[in-house]
Formats: structure tokens, sequence, C-alpha cells
């Protein structure tokens, strides 16, 4: 009886260690992480989607303004895409080489330090996302509100509400689900192509009927003003906000399925498609309003539709209400990887690196993107501040293909799964220097204060990340907001997943 017994529990004890170990396996495959949500699919929309928002529907009168003729802002919409190109497979590189979230931020950490990524960090944070956030959401509530106040600009208040609540929305969405954010991605892509699909075929037949004169090459490049080097170089400034958003599939790496793969397959695909479909728009703009017309206009979209649409002019404004709700939902999803990224890295509040329990959603940096878009709009007109936006937004980009440029010198031996010719990231370089030295001569105010903007972070770097000996009360205050933020958000840290880094560390260690 009693060996029965010996052996009995002798037999057992190795099942009772499976048990254990599955138990382990079962834990940790469930842990708290960033879930992979993002294929190919979704990864296109997401480039498209963030690029395609409110820009196309607003740029192209400044962008004509600045050009002073119709044919010099067609070709300047051509060379914005690319230029766009160049960039983007700048970044596929480095998006593969660092697959870390957080875009130009992480990389410009990871090659030139905190400080630089800092500035970065905190220009974005400060102005440029909550900014164009803010301009899109604008943009989105004065389409929707067109059709009821037609003979006038809808009430201030009305827009700003609407453009809350629709902040307020997709905010909850994100914070929900991140397969909901990306399937709104996804269907909300489809209706901008849609919508500027409309445009593009009715343009098109316009033409076919013979209405092309102000696209005639004789009157296309017929100038209003003659053109300076400032003043186009202004123009692809205007062009820059349209097309910006062309790297936000680097802000969330971690959550592309095989990003290796379809990093650099989603931005070889979406940068050729957008800047086919923005300049064949502006072509269809131009087949049925003239220069003048366009510039007198604050609606360019709806000024087609109600000259070509007629009873159905009212498709237009709800077109481009839906173009824009799907730019909203990508900017939050993505400037709230940002602030996700930054907090990891010990530069912003480490709440904000936090996720979900469940849901696997960066819950806080979601909310302080929102409160910030929010504070933005009641502040008041922001679209005066799209060129300090476009600014700080074309600086980064020089910043952060300059690091790649370093990277190659410095590391030759990093892992490089995509490698790109050196003269794309130098035709890059050459132009960024170009565009910005004659923007900083022609508008040094407007260019001086985004300068002002960033270098604002320096001192707040130092004091709040450099200075690692504060009083202890800073600590505990910080502690105990963070504890109150994880209980009211129900977030914990995430658990990093060591396979998507460690080839980025076996080629440090080589080096």
């Amino acid at each position: 009886m009693d060996r029965t017994e010996a052996d009995r529990r002798h037999r057992s004890q190795p099942e009772d260690m499976e048990d254990k170990e599955e138990k382990k396996d079962k834990k940790s495959s469930e842990r708290v992480t960033l879930k992979k949500e993002i294929g190919l699919l979704s990864a296109c929309a997401i480039i498209i989607g963030n690029i395609i928002g409110s820009g196309i529907f607003i740029s192209p009168k400044g962008v004509l303004e600045h050009a002073g003729s119709v044919g010099l802002s067609l070709i300047v919409w051509v060379l914005g895409g690319g230029i766009c190109a160049l960039g983007s497979m700048c970044y596929a590189e480095l998006g593969v080489t660092i697959p870390k979230s957080g875009g130009d931020y992480s990389y410009v950490t990871e090659i030139f330090g905190g400080l630089v990524g800092f500035l970065l960090l905190w220009s974005a944070v400060l102005i440029m996302y909550p900014t164009t956030l803010a301009v899109i959401a604008l943009t989105f509530s004065n389409y929707v509100l067109q059709p009821a106040f037609q003979n006038c600009l809808p009430p201030y208040m009305a827009t700003r509400l609407l453009s809350t609540i629709c902040i307020l929305f997709l905010t909850w969405v994100n914070c929900s689900s991140v397969r909901w954010a990306t399937r709104i991605q996804d269907v909300f892509t489809i209706g901008k192509l849609l919508a500027l699909g409309l445009i593009i075929v009715v343009g098109l037949v316009q033409i076919c009927r013979g209405h092309y004169d102000a696209l005639v090459p004789s009157v296309a490049f017929e100038f209003n003003q003659e053109p300076s080097v400032g003043q186009i170089a202004l123009a692809f400034l205007q062009a820059s906000f349209a097309f910006s958003g062309w790297n936000f599939l680097n802000y969330v790496t971690e959550e592309v399925v095989e990003p290796r793969k379809n990093l650099p397959r989603a931005i070889y695909i979406s940068i050729p498609l957008v800047t086919l479909v923005y300049t064949l728009t502006n072509i269809a703009y131009f087949s049925s309003m003239s220069p003048e017309e366009l510039l007198a206009s604050n609606a360019v979209a709806v000024t087609f539709g109600e000259k070509l649409l007629g009873m159905f002019s009212w498709v237009m404004p709800i077109s481009v209400a839906l173009s824009t709700f799907g730019g909203i939902n990508g900017y939050l999803f993505t400037s709230s990887r940002l602030c996700f990224s930054g907090a990891r890295e010990g530069h912003l509040p480490y709440l904000l690196a936090m996720i979900h329990l469940k849901n696997c959603t960066p819950i806080p940096a979601l909310l302080v993107c929102c409160i910030a878009t929010i504070v933005i709009l009641c502040i008041g007109e922001t679209h005066n501040l799209i060129n300090y936006v476009s600014f700080i937004n074309y600086l980064s980009y020089g910043v952060t293909i300059a690091g790649l440029l370093y990277l190659r010198w410095k590391k030759p031996n990093l892992m490089r799964p995509i490698k790109v010719n050196m003269l794309i990231p130098i035709s890059y370089m050459v132009f960024w220097a170009v565009l910005l030295g004659f923007s900083l001569y022609s508008e040094p105010v407007v260019c001086g204060l985004g300068m002002v903007i960033m270098l604002t972070g320096v001192p707040v770097y130092f004091l709040g990340v450099q200075w690692k000996k504060k009083p202890k009360w800073i600590y505990r205050v910080v502690e105990r907001v963070t504890y109150m933020g994880q209980k009211l958000c129900f977030v914990v840290f995430p658990q990093e997943d060591p396979s998507e880094t460690e080839c980025l560390t076996a080629s440090k260690a080589e080096d």
C-alpha cells in the first residue's frame, strides 16, 4: 500500500510540473502588450488616411496663391509627392532597422540622443499634432454644417462644439479597441478615395467636353505675380501640409504584422497613389473653376460641387466631412503612440506609457492628445498656424534623414533589412536645405516662431529629464498622480516583445 502510494506520488510529480509549466506558458502568452493587428491593408489605410485629411481641400488655395500660376501649382503638387516618395523610402529603411514605434522621435533619440529627440517630441506634442487635429476637426465641422448655412459661414460656437464632440467620440473609440480604430480607418479611407474619385471623374468629363481653358499651357503659365524662389518655397510648404502624414505608419511599427515586409510595401503602394490622386484632383478643380474663383473660395470642394453637381451638390460637403472624420481618427491613433513612445523613453510622465489591462490601448496618451486638441480649438483661429506646423514638420523630416546618413557612417555593420541608395537621402537633404533656407528668407517671423516653439523644450528637458536629484516631494506627487491615473484608466506598463528588438541589440553588440 505504501509502495503504491509512493509510486502514485512519483508519477504525479512530473504531471504537476507539466501543469505548472502550462500555466506559466499560458500566463506569458497573455502578456499585456500592444497587439499586432495592423496588416498590409490597414497599413496602407493608415498612410493614405492620414495624408488625405483636410489638406487637399485647404491647401490648393495656398499653393496657387504662392505659386502664382496654375501650371506651376500643378508642378508643385507633383514634385511634392516625389519628395515624399524619397523621404518615405528613407523612413522604410529606418523603420526596419530601428523597429520601434514613435517614428521620427524614436529614430532621432536612438541616433542623436535624448535632447534632440525630446525637442522633436516637445514641438509635436505641444503644437504640431494638436494644431493639425484642430484644423482637420474644424474642416470637418465646417463642411458638415455648410448645407445648413448656405449663405453664410457656420457660427463660431457651433463649429467648435461639433469639432469637440467628434474628437471626444473618436478618442473613446481608440480607447476601446485597436481593431475598431483600424476598421474605421479602413472604411473611411475607402470613402475618401471615393470622394476624390468623384471629383476626378466629374473633372475629366468637363475636360472631355472642352472645358480646359485654365489648363492650356499658354494660359496655365500666365503669372499674376512674378514668382520668387521664396514664394515657391512657401508653395511647397503649403503642399507639404496636404502631404503630411506620409511617415505615420512608422509611429505604430510595433503594432504592424510582419513590419519588415508590410512597412515598406505599404509605403511603396500608398505614396504614389496619393500623389496621383492629388494631382488629378487639382486638375479637376481647374477644369471648372478659374484661378480667381479658386482663390476666392473658402471651401474649394463645395464650390466645385455647386458648379457641377447641381441638385446633388450636397454630396460634396458630406464626402469631405467623411474624409476629415477618418483623418481625425488616424491622427489620434498615431499621435497617441508618439506620446506613448516618449513616456516609455522617460521623456514624458510614465503614466503615458501605460496601456489598458484588457483592451491593450494607450488610454492616458490618447486622453492627453484629446485634451491638447480641445485646448487649441478653444484658443481661437488655428489656420494661421499651418505654416508653423509645416515648418516644424519639414525640420523634423530633415533631422531624421540626416540621422540615417549619420547612422550609415557611424554604424556600417548595423543590420538593415532594407538599404536604400545613398543618392536618395542626399537628394532629399539637398531639397530640404534649399526649401528651409528660402522659407527662412521669405517668412523669417513664421519660421523664427517655429524655432522658438521647438527651443522652449530645452529648459524643460534639463529640468524634467536630466535633473535626477529632484526634491522628494516632487517624486511623491508624481507617484501619487500616476497611481490615481492607473486606477482611473485601469492601465499598467506593457511587457516588451524581445523578438522585435533583438536584431538591433545584436547589431549594436557587433559595433
